[in-house]
């Protein structure tokens, strides 16, 4: 942007009323201070800062303002950059948007214009949809790109106005992604194509692709980049008969993020293999490897899994990061009083701990919160793992290997001769496992592990099946905690509405209490679903003296939930209404998770 440029966007902001003439005047006389710091900082950042935004005179008035970090004269609001623009597309008459990465379809953001065309006009397509096509643009001040555009294409032109960062980062890794994989493509289509079950017939022979050809590299951290910046927890590449599909799950939902051309998997799919060191050559069978990589300062760990399917390898790469991984146990989602249960349980000297749900319920993330809470230097926490989930220097964790013979039972015996205080079990999965677990429970250590049943109550019932006594059950259960994974209300987006009364009536509460619930209209934010991160809802059981006698007699899960519910347990579907009354989740999330009204 130029200075006359800049000079109309000050002109616009003073008469929108988000500037005075005195903040016009400071912006000005510190102009080039700002510019002069924001290019240094961006020089600093170097390859992470977006093409187009790293040369002295990329810093633009925008930068500047939000640099400076002013405040509306009302003191109201901060001047952002997308408050700025908003009012700029509300000078032009044009729609403001925050561009959702996730939505857009890279091929048409690639195809309609070039990489150098869209960082000169700071422009992108965004939609195609018959012969109208809408173009996002950060800079409505020169038409000269839009035009040549309109000209050379038999499009019906629309224009948004979008945030430049926005822009810029979507050129860089749409283009550069898409660039990757196009060359790869040129270069790998000739491959003879084994992974597709449909065709073993066919082939006499196969060529390995070179793990480290370049433009796989690129695509493979152009990948993992945009994944952490969308906050996916899982990236899933799938190949399929004729292409290949990359999904991200984030908030627990997957989404299509890219089609790629399916020539390009089997090198895609080494280079990961590589980076996980796991065999490239091993095609016929499933394998497990790890990534440890660094964003934003901070180390994240990729767990990677291979699997045959019936057109080649599908590779899923679960992102851990330690921010989420591993919280203050306040900030998990347990009420007042089921945290002090479970601060008690974990202030015990001795006893087993069982954390119970399904796969991607939280488990793995209560149990390393509370290991982090306990860890401090004057006591051995060692962990069993399949496998590792993160590595944390503070633990002795220990991957199992039961081609080696060492399962979570061995791996047990074993540690109780390293002086353990507390040990984690990643999984009891059979008798000797539970067996082991509860030796070391009764021999004065605090044992943490997980179990697969879809309450509190029937944890212990689960036990007995698997061989163990009831009196040794009741010797060491110290609590169980039961749980799920709700997904939280956008507060962008969120809106307060009223519960109808039949509503009220089917979930057991008062109509005037529902006044609070909320719900998500959809922002860029969310992604148009209305939900923005996950929080967790809990059965915390604890073991009274009533619940050991029903132990004793091999009382059934219901009987043991009716004694649970007299000592004050919170069932799931309670602690999901508490959300809901909270305004912290919905009703279509309560019943998802917890089932039918």
């Amino acid at each position: 942007m130029n200075n006359k440029t800049n000079e109309s966007i000050l002109n616009i902001l003073t008469k929108a009323g988000l500037l005075t003439e005195s903040q016009v005047r400071d912006i000005n006389s510190k102009e080039k201070i700002y510019r002069n710091k924001i290019y240094k900082s961006r020089e600093t950042k170097g390859s992470s800062i977006p093409q187009g935004m790293k040369r002295q005179s990329d810093v633009s008035i925008i930068d500047i303002i939000e640099a400076m970090k002013l405040s509306t004269p009302d003191g109201g609001l901060h001047l952002s950059e997308d408050l700025i623009m908003r009012s700029i597309a509300e000078h032009f008459n044009y729609p403001f948007e925050k561009i959702d990465p996730v939505r857009l379809d890279s091929e048409i953001v690639t195809n309609i214009i070039s990489k150098p065309y869209a960082i000169k006009h700071q422009l992108i397509p965004v939609r195609l949809s018959g012969s109208r096509l809408t173009i996002a643009t950060s800079n409505p001040f020169e038409r000269e790109g839009i035009d040549s555009i309109r000209q050379s294409n038999e499009y019906e032109i629309e224009i948004v106005i979008s945030p430049m960062t926005d822009i810029m980062k979507i050129i860089t890794e749409f283009y550069g992604f898409q660039h990757s994989i196009s060359s790869a493509k040129n270069e790998l289509s000739s491959a003879i194509d084994l992974g597709n079950l449909e065709q073993y017939v066919k082939l006499k022979s196969i060529t390995e692709l070179a793990a480290n050809d370049q433009h796989i590299i690129n695509a493979v951290e152009y990948l993992l980049h945009y994944a952490y910046a969308q906050r996916a927890s899982d990236i899933h590449i799938e190949p399929k008969r004729e292409q290949c599909l990359v999904r991200f799950r984030i908030d627990g939902v997957l989404h299509v993020i890219h089609k790629m051309p399916k020539a390009i998997f089997p090198a895609l799919a080494s280079r990961v293999k590589t980076l996980a060191r796991m065999d490239i050559a091993e095609k016929r069978r499933p394998q497990d490897g790890r990534i440890k990589t660094v964003q934003n300062g901070k180390e994240i760990e990729l767990r990677v899994s291979t699997l045959p399917v019936a057109f080649g390898e599908k590779i899923v790469m679960r992102i851990f990061d330690p921010g989420i991984l591993m919280q203050d146990i306040e900030g998990l989602g347990f009420s007042e009083t089921e945290l002090s249960k479970f601060n008690s349980f974990i202030a015990a000297p001795y006893g087993l701990i069982l954390v119970t749900g399904p796969t991607g319920s939280g488990k793995t993330t209560t149990l390393y919160s509370a290991l982090k809470t306990l860890s401090t230097t004057d006591v051995n926490v060692t962990t069993i793992e399949d496998p590792v989930e993160m590595v944390y220097e503070d633990f002795n964790q220990i991957s199992i290997q039961p081609q080696l013979g060492t399962t979570f039972a061995s791996s047990l015996r074993t540690i109780l001769r390293q002086d353990p205080d507390i040990i984690m079990v990643g999984e009891i999965r059979d008798y000797e496992t539970a067996e082991n677990a509860i030796q070391a429970a009764l021999t004065g250590h605090l044992v943490l592990s997980t179990l697969h049943t879809n309450d509190a109550a029937s944890t212990v019932t689960r036990l007995i099946d698997l061989g163990i006594k009831p009196f040794l059950i009741n010797s060491v259960l110290t609590g169980v905690i039961a749980q799920r994974l709700v997904r939280r209300v956008c507060h962008h987006c969120a809106e307060t509405f009223p519960l109808s009364e039949d509503e009220c009536r089917m979930l057991d509460i008062a109509h005037e209490d529902a006044s609070t619930v909320s719900i998500g209209a959809g922002c860029t934010q969310c992604r148009g679903t209305g939900y923005l991160g996950r929080t967790g809802i809990f059965e915390v059981m604890g073991i009274s003296d009533t619940m050991k006698k029903a132990i004793e007699q091999n009382s059934t899960p219901d009987n043991i939930r009716q004694i649970a519910l007299q000592d004050k347990m919170r069932t799931l579907r309670q602690g999901a209404i508490d959300k809901l009354l909270q305004g912290v989740t919905t009703v279509d999330e309560l019943v998802r998770v917890t089932g039918v009204l």
